[in-house]
């Protein structure tokens, strides 16, 4: 008795192991058996998979636009730029001291000095008034503090805050910032982001909608097969497995093709953007997909493929009953 109990317990041990590889291969051969039936009609399942890709594609390249967009603006940093006009008996040394102060908070990149003279031959370069500024006894320009704020301090209302704190230090006389531009940009920005999430959402319920409609054609023409299934025996679960799998592959096949068009039309924009940047002596280049966000998109394709697909054969199963 002893002998046999191991062999009870290895075979114990087995059952469960043999049990998950038998469903796993189960699985498995429902998923190449679910493409192979896509195959045989290459055309429909091209064109379904294209209106899905075509779906995605929008919302995709639109928030790469948004993406390059925020990066060609360099994001907040240096789009919030703070003037320190400092009193004209502020001397060089005095002024370099309250950069270097300054240039030690937390909300400032950095800091440029811009002196009286730096600022008046700026001027008379720019103006062209150089011989009547000349006249000048003179100089009637102040000394300038730039202030760069950091990323997290540029949104308008912590810029606005700096704007008060530096503002209260002795040496300064006027402190400017033109948050207006600012405010816009960011309201921009943001609507045009709301508006990808917007049309994201119209698009995935069409996405949902083409899926589902294919598989609902798919059931009707396989109606016949399913009663045969069920007088047998065959389960909903059996049932609905090869539909589920052909969501699958939907999914799949649109997400690829969604990045392989955003992919492409950006190949078709670098060159002339490259040339349009390059007027402006700019060094941006136009950013693609990045894996995260392709693992999304694909990913995102995959579960509305999947979702659509269970939704049209949870429906429409329960109408296919024998009679």
């Amino acid at each position: 008795m002893a002998s046999g109990a191991p062999s009870r317990d290895i075979g114990l041990r087995r059952g469960p192991l043999t049990a998950l590889r038998v469903y796993l291969l189960r699985h498995l051969q429902v998923l190449f058996y679910s493409l192979g039936v896509l195959s045989r009609s290459p055309f429909a399942t091209l064109m379904t998979t294209a209106v899905i890709g075509i779906a995605l594609a929008l919302p995709s390249g639109l928030h790469v636009v948004l993406k390059n967009a925020q990066q060609l603006s360099g994001g907040w940093d240096g789009a919030a730029q703070i003037s320190l006009f400092l009193k004209r008996t502020v001397q060089d040394d005095e002024a370099s001291r309250l950069a270097r102060q300054i240039q030690k908070l937390p909300e400032v990149a950095n800091v440029s000095y811009i002196s009286r003279r730096e600022a008046l031959q700026e001027f008379q370069r720019l103006s062209g008034f150089g011989d009547a500024l000349e006249a000048l006894k003179d100089n009637p320009l102040p000394s300038v503090l730039v202030i760069h704020p950091t990323p997290a301090a540029s949104t308008p209302a912590a810029t606005e805050k700096l704007l008060h704190r530096l503002k209260d230090y002795p040496p300064v006389d006027i402190a400017q910032l033109d948050m207006q531009w600012v405010k816009r940009l960011y309201v921009i920005m943001e609507l045009v982001r709301r508006g990808v999430v917007v049309l994201a959402a119209l698009l995935a319920l069409a996405v949902l909608l083409v899926v589902g409609n294919t598989i609902r054609l798919a059931i009707q023409n396989r109606r016949d097969e399913i009663v045969v299934m069920k007088l047998i025996g065959g389960t909903d679960a059996f049932i609905r497995r090869p539909f589920l799998y052909t969501g699958f592959w939907y999914g799949l096949f649109g997400g690829v093709i969604a990045w392989l068009l955003v992919s492409l039309s950006l190949t078709i924009l670098s060159d002339p953007v490259e040339r349009l940047t390059g007027l402006y002596q700019s060094q941006f280049e136009l950013s693609g997909l990045d894996a995260a966000t392709t693992g999304i998109l694909i990913g995102t394709s995959i579960l509305l493929g999947l979702t659509g697909s269970w939704l049209a054969v949870g429906r429409h199963l329960r109408d296919i009953e024998p009679t």
